[in-house]
């Protein structure tokens, strides 16, 4: 991962993490984290903070309420 990306996985993960607020923030970076060894050895990188984005993203609402 170069420099550009890990800022963008950083970004991704404060994202997610602002928008799920009554998520734990250690779980949203465990969720980013596991999205992102997904594409461990993909040659091709430009989409991958998108993908896991929207990968992370789904996971985070599956989340339980604390209701």
């Amino acid at each position: 991962m170069d420099i550009d990306e890990a800022q963008e996985i950083r970004i991704v993960s404060q994202l997610l993490a602002d928008c799920n607020p009554r998520i734990p923030e250690t779980v949203v970076a465990i969720t980013v984290d596991e999205a992102l060894r997904k594409f461990d050895g993909c040659p091709i990188r430009d989409f991958v903070p998108l993908l896991v984005q929207r990968i992370a993203a789904r996971k985070l609402a599956e989340y339980p309420d604390d209701d």
